[in-house]
């Protein structure tokens, strides 16, 4: 996962200097979605520069609200939840405005609405299947659950889409080609994780 591979000292100063203005990490977590529904808002009115920018924003605040989270000693179990649904929520909110504003067409002879249906399957099944396994126990620890990993965790899918838009700014087929490979990343490391959970 690429954003675990972040070094603490990239963002601990960032994030003491944020700490500093006062708000809780859980008030950083749900900051990230008023970025978020401005750039689906800007989307679906058909400017993806300004769109691209302002999720850019909002996967920035959630980079560093579990910074903010360990540097200020308030990390808790119910923030962590709270990110992982605030997570889902601006995915969502990115696949309506990408949906909106690439509006009717066609890829490799598939509609785009069922292009995003599999991205947001996909992504839904990325992140059920690890949840799943450590419910059942099958997979126990979060070392283990970690281990699970895969193609594209939320982040490098984020950060693929991202790229995707940018080159949507050029060439839109760019763009949805980027969704394309991204649908079949996002399938690929959920069948990864249950192949994981079962060999256990």
């Amino acid at each position: 996962m690429l954003k675990a591979k972040f070094k603490p000292e990239q963002t601990d100063r960032l994030a003491g200097c944020l700490a500093a203005l006062g708000l809780s990490p859980n008030a950083w977590t749900l900051l990230s979605l008023l970025p978020a529904a401005a750039g689906m808002a800007a989307l679906i009115d058909g400017r993806l520069g300004l769109g691209l920018a302002l999720f850019s924003l909002s996967a920035f605040i959630d980079i560093v609200d579990g910074t903010v989270a360990r540097v200020t000693g308030q990390s808790t179990a119910r923030g962590a939840f709270l990110d992982g649904v605030v997570d889902r929520y601006v995915e969502l909110m990115l696949y309506l405005g990408l949906l909106f504003y690439l509006g009717r067409g066609e890829f490799l002879g598939l509609p785009y609405e069922v292009w995003f249906m599999l991205l947001f399957f996909g992504s839904l099944m990325t992140t059920f299947v690890r949840a799943y396994a450590d419910h059942r126990g099958i997979v126990k620890g979060e070392v283990q659950l970690k281990k699970m990993g895969g193609l594209l965790e939320r982040f490098e899918r984020l950060m693929l889409l991202y790229a995707g838009m940018f080159l949507g700014l050029f060439n839109t087929q760019w763009m949805v080609a980027v969704i394309a490979l991204t649908v079949v990343l996002a399938n690929l490391t959920a069948l990864q994780r249950i192949a994981f959970a079962l060999k256990r």
